[in-house]
């Protein structure tokens, strides 16, 4: 019986502070809410970035670097030829001499080392929004110049229509977050006056990534060699996204 009695307490003094609960509100009038949110935009890469080059060796310089130029020039006439809207750039134009293998160490510094020959290559650099004839191009390049690297990403163009769409999507999903944070304070969003929107808190300020440096390549193909088949390429899609941090306040 005295076991009965003291549940019946236990109850009737969770009843009470249940209760006591429910009609105890906390006050939020005035209150400052700093809500974070997020926003994201995806969009099929419509820009490509082609890095060719040519390197010949050669016991003359002059001869190994006659090639270069000339294979350079065709190659260069090839992609003017095929993508006339791409943009062009030459760069790294590099001559090193070419040392023999020493299998024993040398007894005299001093002496000089002569070198047996020379290599000489140059880059080409082509961007281009024309994908569609891209592996024709490619395929075509390739038979005089080396393929050294291959990027896709977002036209100045389209980035800016993105961008302003990733914003819209942040600004969407922080008012969402205010109107779900205003309920479970048991408000009405109304109620709610944003007070300060950072969009500083994006961290977007670190560059991309750089296009890893491809090793040199020892020998170029010969100017007549046979055509080479066109390859495939996925340009993929290129996501955006963006932070920010609003300041909340509650009548």
């Amino acid at each position: 019986m005295s076991r009965y009695r003291n549940l019946m307490v236990l109850s009737m003094f969770a009843v009470t502070s249940l209760s006591v609960y429910a009609q105890t509100k906390v006050q939020t009038n005035g209150a400052l809410v700093v809500v974070p949110a997020f926003g994201e935009v995806k969009h099929v890469n419509d820009q490509v970035r082609m890095t060719f080059t040519i390197e010949e060796q050669d016991k003359d310089k002059a001869a190994a670097a006659s090639r270069v130029n000339a294979k350079m020039k065709q190659g260069t006439d090839i992609l003017k030829r095929q993508d006339p809207q791409a943009v062009l750039q030459t760069r790294g134009y590099y001559t090193y001499p070419v040392y023999p293998e020493e299998t024993q160490p040398r007894t005299n510094n001093t002496k000089p080392r002569v070198p047996t020959g020379w290599r000489v290559g140059q880059y080409l650099d082509a961007t281009t929004t024309n994908l569609s004839s891209l592996p024709k191009t490619v395929a075509l390049v390739q038979s005089v110049l080396g393929l050294n690297g291959l990027s896709f990403s977002l036209s100045d163009a389209i980035s800016k229509k993105m961008d302003d769409e990733r914003i819209a999507a942040t600004y969407l999903n922080l008012n969402e977050r205010i109107g779900s944070i205003a309920r479970a304070m048991g408000r009405s969003e109304s109620d709610a006056v944003l007070d300060t929107i950072d969009f500083e808190g994006s961290g977007n300020y670190a560059p991309e990534a750089a296009m890893p440096k491809a090793a040199m390549m020892m020998r170029s193909v010969s100017m007549d060699s046979a055509p080479v088949e066109e390859p495939s390429f996925e340009p993929g899609e290129t996501t955006l996204s963006m932070r920010v941090v609003g300041k909340v306040r509650f009548k």
